[in-house]
C-alpha cells in the first residue's frame, strides 16, 4: 500500500496528460491499484505501474475516441489546479506546456499509441528503450512515432508564453478590461486571429462553435458580461494547467466557470471556457 501510494501523484500526472481528463485519470489509477494488490511481487514497482497505467489509458482512448464525435460543442480538457503540484513539477517551460490546454487539445490530433510516447518521451523524460518497454514495440518504432507525434504537435507549441510574471500580467488586464467593459483595452489585448472555444458538453449554456477573430471574439465576451446572472459572481485568478486563469465563482462560492486564456507575443491568441459541470468536478473539490 505505502509503495503504491507514493507512486499515486506520477500516475496520475501520467495518466491525466494521456487522457485530459482528471475524472478518468482517477480512475485508471484506481484500476491501477486494484490489480497492484492482486499481484504478486514486482521487482520495479515504479516501471511496473507506470505500464499498467499507461495501457489502461490506450484502451480508454480508444473508446473516448468514440464518445467525442458526438460530444455537443467543442470538446475542451478537464481544467486542473496545479498550484499546489497536482500534475507533479512545472519548474520548466517544457514540463508547464506539458499540461497546457492548448497543447493537451494538440494531443488529441494523435493515435493512441502515438500520444503515450509524445508523453512518456516528452514529460516524463523516458528513454526510447524504456518507452518500447512499457508499450511492447521495438525502440526503433518508438522513435519513429515520436517523430510523427512531434510533426503534428510541434510547430503550434511556438505560441506557448515562456514568462509566467508576464503572462499572468495580461491575463490581469484582460480580466480588468473584461469586466470594466473596457472595449479599447481589450482591443488592445487581443490578438487579430484570436478564437474563443467554450465547453458545456450540452448541459450548461455555451457556444457550440468557436468564436473566430478580434470583433467577434469581443462581442462574445462583452456578451458574457452582460447577462443579468453575472451580477453577484465573483472572480479570481489562478493557476490551471501550469497558466494563469480565471476562476469564476457564484455567490456561494461554486466553481461556475475556468477561463484559460493562452497568450502569444504578448496578446490574448485563444480563450477557453469551461462551463460544463462535469468538466470543473475536479478543480471545484481543489477549490475546497
Amino acid at each position: 500500500m505505502a509503495v503504491f501510494e507514493e507512486q499515486r501523484p506520477r500516475l496520475f500526472a501520467l495518466a491525466y496528460r494521456l487522457l485530459g481528463s482528471a475524472a478518468e485519470a482517477e480512475d485508471m489509477v484506481q484500476e491501477a491499484y486494484v490489480r497492484w494488490s492482486q499481484a504478486g511481487p514486482v521487482e520495479v514497482p515504479a516501471a511496473w505501474l507506470t505500464r499498467v497505467v499507461t495501457n489502461l489509458c490506450l484502451s480508454q482512448l480508444t473508446s473516448a475516441r468514440r464518445q467525442r464525435e458526438s460530444y455537443v460543442g467543442p470538446w475542451l480538457p478537464e481544467p486542473v489546479l496545479t498550484g499546489d503540484g497536482a500534475l507533479g513539477p512545472l519548474e520548466t517551460v517544457e514540463q508547464r506546456e506539458s499540461v497546457s490546454l492548448g497543447v493537451l487539445i494538440l494531443l488529441e490530433r494523435l493515435t493512441p499509441v502515438e500520444r503515450a510516447v509524445f508523453v512518456l518521451r516528452e514529460a516524463f523524460g523516458h528513454g526510447h528503450a524504456e518507452v518500447a518497454g512499457i508499450l511492447g514495440i521495438t525502440e526503433a518504432h518508438s522513435r519513429q512515432l515520436h517523430r510523427r507525434a512531434r510533426a503534428h504537435v510541434g510547430e503550434p507549441r511556438k505560441r506557448f508564453e515562456s514568462d509566467r510574471e508576464h503572462h499572468r500580467r495580461i491575463v490581469r488586464g484582460f480580466l480588468r478590461a473584461t469586466l470594466g467593459g473596457d472595449v479599447a483595452a481589450l482591443e488592445r489585448l487581443l490578438a487579430d486571429d484570436v478564437v474563443a472555444w467554450a465547453d458545456g458538453g450540452g448541459t450548461a449554456t455555451a457556444a457550440r462553435r468557436p468564436v473566430y477573430g478580434r470583433a467577434r471574439v469581443l462581442r462574445y465576451l462583452s456578451g458574457l458580461t452582460n447577462r443579468p446572472e453575472a451580477a453577484g459572481i465573483a472572480w479570481d485568478i489562478v493557476e490551471v494547467n501550469g497558466e494563469p486563469a480565471v476562476v469564476v465563482h457564484d455567490p456561494g462560492g461554486g466553481l461556475l466557470a475556468v477561463f484559460a486564456v493562452e497568450i502569444a507575443d504578448g496578446r490574448v491568441a485563444a480563450v477557453r471556457t469551461i462551463v460544463s459541470p462535469a468538466k470543473l468536478a475536479f478543480a471545484a473539490t481543489q477549490l475546497m
